[in-house]
């Protein structure tokens, strides 16, 4: 069975226990933002109820029973939240402890209280079977009711903003105020905290009221707002972290000599800059490469002197590894090569002066050695010559 096209309105009303003689005009503004998600609660609530009342039932479908399951549910919400106040307040005289005080959460409970009455036998144990399938004939009803306009979300808002002012005893997401003239109500309504708003960056529909103007302008992603990295563009909040690590001036990136050694983090815009600045320590590290053996103050004076040969600005025009390397080459084949002093080198002539000294010592010790065995083989041999006498 197909549903019915043109949407049905039904609309509650709060029972008004004004005084007579009182103030008639009433303020009837509520949170937008939260009717709104009252209302989207109604579609899933409604599917879960049809699906479940006709689960093995071969003669009616979810379709079949849309018209008055919408209808029983309505009543049931408006029937629930007018009494809401006078169960759990008036005759209990307080929320009991952890009970929900939220319209949301409320109306949604209440929701769920009527799909699951609706539930029959066959429906309750293949529900418990087979709860993958239920959910997806669930998600499968709604988008079927949403194809084909079956309780639009402006009726449904409707409803949810009687629901609303119902359950709101606290008067937290609506305004109860009353005046006694149009021109007071009218000039109140134009400042009221709940008053409709839409949102004025270009591309977001957004819809709240008054009061969470400045929360939803902090969060807005259509909002066009500085570089969060100090660079001159303003971009939408929704595309600043793909504007921050693609084409911002001032994202960080690596020195173009990262590779030989320099491991500054510079930002983009500044990376010119920093090759001028620091061209001495490039080409330190450009030397390096070249000369693996030369020490470092080797290096040092190869750099001043490539310094000197070079002409204005021809070492800092160079923005790579490769380019630079070029230019060096070419400059040191005019300067002819270098002088090396190697470390090897150095450790090797410390060594041969070690072994000489130790050889040195050596000889010393074993010529002390002789002279002291010659002198003891003189005297025994002078004692011995003795005796015989």
């Amino acid at each position: 069975m197909d549903l019915p096209a043109n949407d049905v309105e039904f609309v509650t009303e709060k029972i008004d226990d004004e005084k007579e003689g009182g103030p008639a005009f009433k303020c009837d503004l509520a949170d937008t933002e939260i009717v709104h998600k009252i209302a989207q609660e109604f579609l899933p609530g409604l599917a879960t109820a049809c699906v479940d009342n006709t689960t093995g039932d071969i003669f009616k479908s979810p379709a079949s029973v849309a018209v008055d399951m919408r209808k029983e549910l309505v009543d049931y919400l408006n029937q629930r939240s007018e009494t809401f106040v006078a169960e759990s307040v008036i005759v209990e005289g307080v929320l009991e402890s952890g009970a929900p005080d939220h319209p949301y959460d409320l109306i949604s409970d209440f929701v769920d209280e009527f799909a699951s009455s609706k539930r029959n036998l066959f429906s309750r144990v293949s529900g418990w079977l087979l709860s993958e399938k239920r959910e997806d004939k669930i998600d499968d009803f709604v988008q079927e009711m949403e194809i084909n306009g079956f309780w639009l979300l402006d009726g449904r808002e409707v409803i949810a903003e009687t629901l609303l002012k119902n359950v709101d005893f606290k008067n937290a997401f609506h305004c109860n105020m009353k005046f006694d003239s149009a021109e007071e109500l009218a000039q109140h309504v134009s400042l009221c905290s709940f008053r409709p708003m839409a949102c004025e960056n270009e591309g977001c529909n957004a819809r709240f009221c008054a009061s969470h103007l400045e929360k939803h302008d902090s969060a807005c992603p259509f909002k066009i707002i500085p570089c969060e990295q100090k660079c001159s563009d303003n971009i939408r909040r929704r595309e600043m972290d793909r504007h921050c690590i693609t084409v911002c001036k001032m994202k960080l990136v690596n020195c173009p000599f990262y590779a030989v050694g320099c491991q500054s983090t510079i930002p983009h815009c500044m990376t010119e800059q920093h090759c001028s600045d620091t061209i001495h320590l490039h080409l330190l590290h450009i030397l390096q490469g070249i000369h693996k053996e030369a020490s470092e103050e080797d290096l040092k004076r190869r750099v001043e002197q490539l310094e000197k040969a070079a002409s204005s600005n021809q070492l800092a025009e160079a923005r790579n590894v490769r380019s630079l390397t070029s230019k060096v080459k070419d400059l040191e084949a005019k300067l002819g090569p270098l002088e090396v002093h190697t470390k090897n080198k150095e450790d090797s002539e410390e060594n041969a002066e070690i072994s000489n000294l130790a050889n040195a010592l050596d000889e010393a010790h074993i010529k002390n050695k002789d002279s002291q065995e010659t002198m003891e083989t003189s005297n025994l041999a002078n004692g011995t010559s003795k005796a015989e006498s």
